[in-house]
């Protein structure tokens, strides 16, 4: 599977094939160049994961309170 297989993959799906790799290399039964292989696709899912989670948290806002406490708007969601 190349990076364009991987660009069409849902969050959840790239998380699940990525916890698959590193249990599968954990076990350390695949020869090394299969090995090699199965790391640089688990790079590729682990970036992939980043940038959805990254894009998802750009679109959440946090509903601001005026003084009264009653809602007065949104910002931008501060994860900090």
């Amino acid at each position: 599977m190349e990076q364009s297989d991987i660009d069409g993959l849902t969050f959840e799906a790239a998380l699940a094939e990525l916890e698959q790799i590193v249990r599968a290399l954990e076990q350390g039964a695949e020869p090394l160049d299969k090995s090699i292989e199965m790391y640089q696709r688990g790079d590729r899912l682990k970036r992939h994961c980043e940038a959805r989670l990254k894009a998802a948290q750009a679109k959440i806002e946090k509903i601001t309170l005026g003084a009264d406490g009653a809602p007065s708007g949104t910002a931008p969601f501060d994860a900090g």
